[in-house]
């Protein structure tokens, strides 16, 4: 066995281990999360695959399916190798489910490659859009190509020859890297065999070819194809017999000992430095590479047969996004448009707007631009005294992060609980942590072991009110992450109030992430991981219960992802006591619906379309009243008990109305990108009855007017 497999430490991952455990062994009940999670991806390949989508919009979403399979193997599949090199849980059971995810990721992947070779990239050059590749070169395209390797790669290169002087060099995590066969004898007599060439990280995966060489508008050349042309010029005076290109996979997950950390900053970027070398999971190797290769390479990581997967094109297709950035072309895109900004938020005063009643924004189809404007105006208002926000991703150029640092250079009384273990944005918000608390900001890093994940902004603002000055409160909440330019992407809802009581449940729960003591009683939130889930229950048994008493009982869910098996099994009870249940879930889903004698009142559906469908929304018709929830949270393992999640009322009849028309109504009609999940997890577009009916058009239409 590899030598390098010393460093992994499995006791000191003894919690994860454990809850892992528990996970292995569902019954017919629940359905395999690992399994979900890649019948999603399916359905975002669709998206690719579906020619009423443009062009370039199809290669993102080719590309995004590869980014989601990055993270399946990096975190889900990487648990369940540690958990087998531990010696945890039944060894049979997670070979076979390890089987089951590299066949239907084995899949996919295939149908990925098929679709790029055959449809988008001969699509792309019909209109001018075209991938030079080394096998296609024109002799202008080889000259320049020559130049560029000379001049801009091939100084920032290191070949390394394999021999008893030179071990196999440490791989990156998801780099580009190259195999080399060699045949003959060096200057100091040694024979030639094999080297591996690194392609650093600094150089474009994507070059832009000028159309004079291109003879096309839109010319681009993958920088593999360029090193593969002229990797000889490597290795003067020795035959090159093949060169291939190869990726390495690796265990992502970060850890930090919740017993033993002292401080937490310091013990993350601790991690963070072994992140890019991690436990070996997945290797991606170019087609046409040898047998013998591949046992090599897989010998060296310590992979098997199953953990290869040979690819026809390059092996990482994410960076293939570069090509949209590159390419001028809106015709090939989703036409743009300008989100709105709704009317009671364009008054100049937005403190007296919140004043007057709850305000509902939803995003992408109304601007994130108020939530921006509530915090930058706050920053610059000599009357707000105070500022406390949570950041679990915001982006490393973010508007509301300076406006947050110029507040406290101001004077004002800044809080802010950044998650430092937001899963890929740990540097960034590192990062921000510490330009915030250079400027004066207190900054605390909320629960360990807890992620914080509830999306709050509250400002304390000193006013006038009947010739007494007082301290008002003003609050955002909202079910997406305070990030301008996911903000566009991203479906999400956000609410602006001055409720005295919604104000006093967010101080509250700011107290608790930033002090100790007991729980206090909250008014109208509820907070994971101490009331979401009694909530969730509750609601769920009283629809149960209308139902058994002849009563009309309705609910409907919008999440990202079902899993928590309490849950599922109180919505299976509701489903038999005889309540219609609607759940509108995006990714996974666990539970098995249209199952009789188990769950034939439910219907699950998933919506993929131009806009990540990210809102939680929580509908339950209590006897008419109709219980309306906006969350951060999915109704999951993590989501209700490792997180420090909230769920917030909709009080207002009309904004009550929109959210259950805007969520869940509006979605449950579209015909064109929703797709019906069976009791097996199996997925079918929703037939289409009538005219067609796109859910996220239809809302483009009528809030943003596209």
């Amino acid at each position: 066995m590899n030598s390098k497999r010393a460093v992994t430490k499995p006791s000191r991952r003894k919690g994860k281990l454990a809850r892992m455990d528990a996970k292995t062994g569902s019954g017919v009940r629940l359905l395999d999360r690992e399994i979900g999670i890649l019948a999603f991806n399916e359905r975002v390949l669709a998206q690719a695959e579906d020619e009423s989508v443009p062009l370039l919009e199809r290669l993102r979403f080719l590309t995004i399916v590869s980014s989601n399979l990055d993270e399946l193997f990096e975190i889900r599949v990487a648990e369940f190798k540690e958990l087998l090199l531990a010696g945890r849980g039944d060894g049979t059971a997670l070979r076979r489910s390890l089987a089951a995810i590299h066949e239907r990721a084995r899949r996919l992947v295939a149908r990925q490659y098929e679709l790029l070779n055959r449809t988008i990239l001969p699509q792309l050059a019909a209109h001018g859009v075209v991938m030079h590749t080394r096998l296609n070169w024109t002799d202008a395209q080889r000259q320049w190509a020559g130049r560029i390797f000379e001049t801009e790669i091939e100084p920032l290169l290191t070949p390394i020859a394999l021999d008893p002087a030179h071990p196999f060099p440490r791989i990156l995590n998801k780099s580009l890297n190259f195999v080399v066969e060699l045949q003959g004898v060096d200057a100091f007599g040694r024979r030639a065999g094999i080297a591996i060439v690194q392609a650093p990280r600094a150089l474009p995966r994507i070059l832009r070819v000028p159309p004079e060489v291109s003879g096309a508008p839109h010319g681009v050349m993958p920088l593999a194809s360029i090193v593969q042309g002229f990797v000889d010029r490597l290795f003067q005076g020795l035959e090159v017999r093949s060169v291939h290109q190869f990726r390495l996979t690796r265990n992502s997950d970060l850890f930090v000992d919740d017993e033993e950390v002292t401080d937490l900053r310091a013990a993350l970027q601790g991690e963070l430095v072994q992140r890019q070398y991690g436990d070996e999971v997945r290797l991606e190797v170019s087609a046409g590479i040898s047998d013998a290769l591949v046992a090599r390479l897989l010998r060296e990581f310590d992979l098997e047969e199953q953990d290869c997967y040979r690819v026809d094109g390059p092996v990482n297709l994410v960076r293939l996004q570069q090509v949209i950035d590159l390419v001028d072309l809106p015709e090939l895109k989703y036409p743009p448009f300008e989100p709105s900004v709704p009317a009671v938020l364009r008054e100049k005063d937005l403190f007296a707007a919140i004043r007057k009643h709850d305000i509902l924004v939803h995003h992408p189809y109304e601007s994130f631009a108020p939530v921006m404007e509530f915090l930058v105006s706050a920053a610059r208002d000599p009357r707000v005294v105070a500022i406390k926000q949570t950041v679990y991703r915001t982006g490393a150029d973010s508007a509301l992060m300076q406006a947050l640092i110029d507040a406290a250079h101001a004077g004002k009384e800044v809080t802010v609980v950044v998650e430092l273990m937001a899963r890929f944005d740990e540097e960034t918000n590192i990062n921000w942590a510490a330009k915030l608390e250079q400027a004066g900001a207190h900054v605390v890093y909320g629960v360990v072991g807890h992620k914080t994940h509830a999306k709050m902004a509250m400002v304390l603002r000193r006013e006038t009110a009947k010739g007494a000055t007082v301290l008002r409160r003003y609050v955002h909440l909202g079910t997406g992450n305070y990030h301008p330019r996911t903000a566009r992407l991203y479906e999400d809802f956000g609410l602006f109030t001055a409720s005295d009581d919604i104000c006093a449940d967010v101080h509250e729960v700011f107290r608790r992430l930033t002090g100790l003591g007991q729980r206090g009683t909250l008014r109208l939130l509820t907070q994971a991981p101490f009331t979401l889930h009694e909530m969730l229950l509750a609601s769920i048994r009283r629809e149960a219960a209308h139902a058994r008493a002849g009563k009309k009982a309705y609910l409907a869910a919008k999440v990202n992802a079902l899993l928590e098996p309490t849950v599922i099994d109180a919505l299976y009870e509701a489903s038999a006591a005889g309540v219609k249940i609607d759940l509108i879930v995006r990714g996974v889903c666990a539970l098995r619906p249209g199952v009789p004698g188990l769950s034939e009142n439910i219907a699950v559906r998933s919506v993929v379309g131009r806009f990540l469908e990210h809102s939680r929304v929580f509908f339950f018709h209590n006897g008419g009243k109709k219980d309306v929830w906006l969350s951060s949270a999915d109704w999951m393992d993590r989501n209700l008990f490792r997180r420090v999640e909230i769920a917030f009322p909709v009080r207002d009849r009309k904004l009550k109305e929109r959210v259950i028309d805007e969520a869940i109504d509006v979605h449950l009609r579209d015909n064109v990108n929703a797709w019906v999940m069976d009791g097996d997890g199996n997925y079918r577009r929703k037939r289409r009855r009538g005219k067609p009916f796109v859910s996220q058009l239809a809302l483009l239409a009528r809030l943003a007017g596209a």
